[in-house]
């Protein structure tokens, strides 16, 4: 019985704890074992297959606790890796699997894995003048893995035979190949001929170009390997929830790819977390590789301190989340539903905007209802001063300010570009204006943060929407902590339906809260500054506005 059939048959018998999408793909490899005349051109290659494992168990030492030792891999390892290597091309040999997303939690030997299968695919896959390369975000975490491997070079002398280590790489003179650790400065990796790709920590990355053009570098390779192996991360909106979605895709039936193979380790559902027994899910090197008591301590540790939990969450389980000291967890944030607006025959809404006085991003809303269904129903738009997009796109640099997409954004229509290097605050009046004589909706009621808004302003908007229409709302915690608290709850219950707005999900990832000796809290942005939180302040005050004229409102509808 191969690793793969041993580990497959665990899995789904139940002799094995394993999550719904590890047995996905474990019963289809299976399947690939027992009826290959479905996957034709692709058969199973028992050689093939156990060439790394072999390679890895017999040149690749310990850097680390008994070093020297030879390196055992553990049964997931090797049926990962007969899955990777063995399934080939039965006309041409060439494998099956170009690209790997293998998401576990952390300290289940993914480092040590990857330092032994860069030593593989630079020595021994075959490829002439291989490149391999470790990608991270920032150039220590990318050199872990290649430090790891020329710690391992010098514990095996048949390794060390063939490989030396220059100033920036590992270099074997026999294939002329190479080892190279890089960081995510997209704008010098244009040129790279890259035969196997690992990518540690993908859900660190905020930028995918990093991704992509590493993708594209692979394209004149006979058979080229992009290895993704990451825990889940605090970035929402990222590479890796984009690539998360592609892989759920892919065990769904729902995407068609044959050459992606997803491994998912995670827990089933958050509540598991503290149930010992479903540890393993999302830790297949739980009490063999990773400590089951220090788990144990950290889960401990999580339940008296809620401002760990996030982390054990997310790093120890995979369960999605965005920040540790975030106001909203993902679960609370993510509203799958979706709508058509002018569809939904609304003729009233409640407007509310939050204005930069700089060249920060600019939000607003309109919050809208219908009789006899309880769900608030969101229309967004936002805007960037134009001099500010325009950075993006000269002298060659790909990575967007605040490290996310914006120009993609605004290509979508959901941001606007406003000339010059400050947003007007006429742009929201017009766009309030807009709904009304486009989409034939009225906005009643706007709120709005006084301290952004002149006398001017204010006027205008008074003459276009009426003298009672402009609501100001004060932004500190006597006014704001009830409203938030309520505000939550209701997107906790997917009463707020944002149509999965990109940017909404974004400001309302980064939305963090201060809490006076009362308990009254308020919004407040986090230590990064790039984490826009405009578009949850313009909620907030749309949202109050409606809960204090919510009478008035449900008679107009």
């Amino acid at each position: 019985m191969t690793y793969l059939e041993e580990y497959a048959r665990a899995v789904l018998s139940g002799r094995i704890v394993a999550c719904h999408r590890i047995k996905q793909v474990y019963k289809m490899l299976l399947d690939k074992l027992e009826h290959p005349e479905k996957y034709k051109p692709w058969i199973f290659d028992e050689d093939a297959g156990n060439r790394p494992i072999e390679f890895i168990e017999k040149f690749c030492k310990q850097s680390q606790g008994t070093i020297g030792a030879p390196l055992e891999l553990q049964l997931f390892q090797k049926a990962k890796h007969q899955a990777v290597f063995g399934f080939v091309n039965s006309q041409t040999g060439e494998r099956q699997y170009q690209e790997v997303l293998d998401i576990r939690g952390r300290k289940n030997g993914k480092t040590t894995e990857l330092a032994a299968d860069s030593l593989y695919f630079d020595i021994a896959d075959g490829e002439g003048a291989p490149e391999v390369y470790f990608i991270a975000t920032k150039q220590d975490q990318a050199k872990k893995g290649f430090v790891e491997a020329w710690n391992m070079t010098k514990q095996s002398p048949d390794i060390r035979r063939h490989l030396r280590k220059r100033q920036s790489d590992l270099y074997s003179s026999f294939n002329l190949g190479s080892i190279k650790a890089l960081a995510s400065n997209t704008n010098t990796l244009d040129s790279l001929n890259a035969s196997a790709v690992i990518i540690d920590e993908l859900a660190a990355i905020k930028n995918r170009d990093i991704y992509d053009l590493m993708k594209q570098s692979m394209s004149s390779r006979r058979q080229p390997l992009l290895t993704c192996i990451t825990t889940n991360g605090f970035v929402r909106g990222s590479i890796f929830d984009a690539q998360y979605d592609y892989a759920i895709g892919v065990l769904d039936g729902k995407i068609k790819d044959d050459r992606f193979l997803p491994l998912i380790y995670e827990l089933d559902d958050r509540d598991e977390w503290d149930n010992s027994k479903m540890w393993i899910k999302a830790n297949p090197g739980l009490g063999t590789i990773k400590s089951f008591e220090y788990l144990k301590g950290n889960v401990e540790k999580a339940k008296q301190d809620p401002g760990f939990r996030p982390t054990v969450m997310v790093k120890d389980f995979n369960i999605k989340e965005n920040s540790a000291s975030a106001w909203l967890t993902w679960d609370e944030i993510e509203n799958k539903e979706r709508f058509e607006f002018d569809k939904m025959g609304f003729r009233y809404g409640i407007g509310c905007f939050d204005a930069a006085d700089t060249t920060d991003l600019n939000s607003a809303h309109a919050l809208c209802m219908r009789p006899n269904d309880d769900k608030i129903y969101l229309k967004s738009m936002y805007w960037l001063p134009e001099e500010v997009l325009n950075q993006m796109t000269q002298d060659g640099n790909r990575r967007e300010r605040d490290s996310v997409p914006y120009l993609l954004w605004e290509r979508q229509g959901l941001l606007r570009s406003y000339p010059g290097n400050k947003v007007d605050k006429i742009v929201f009046l017009n766009w309030f204006k807009e709904l009304r004589d486009d989409d034939d909706l009225y906005i009643l009621y706007i709120g709005y943060d006084p301290w952004h808004v002149d006398d001017a302003t204010l006027r205008m908007f008074q003459g276009e929407f009426g003298p009672n229409s402009m609501i100001p709302i004060r932004q500190g915690p006597a006014t704001m902590s009830q409203p938030l608290k309520e505000l939550k709850a209701d997107l906790h219950a997917g009463k707020i339906v944002h149509n999965g707005n990109p940017i909404d999900m974004w400001c309302l990832s980064n939305a963090e809260i201060k809490a006076d000796i009362n308990g009254n809290i308020q919004l407040v942005k986090g230590m990064d500054n790039r984490k826009r939180i405009d578009g949850v302040a313009s909620l907030a005050d749309g949202y109050i506005v409606l809960k204090d004229m919510f009478d008035e409102y449900s008679n107009m509808i």
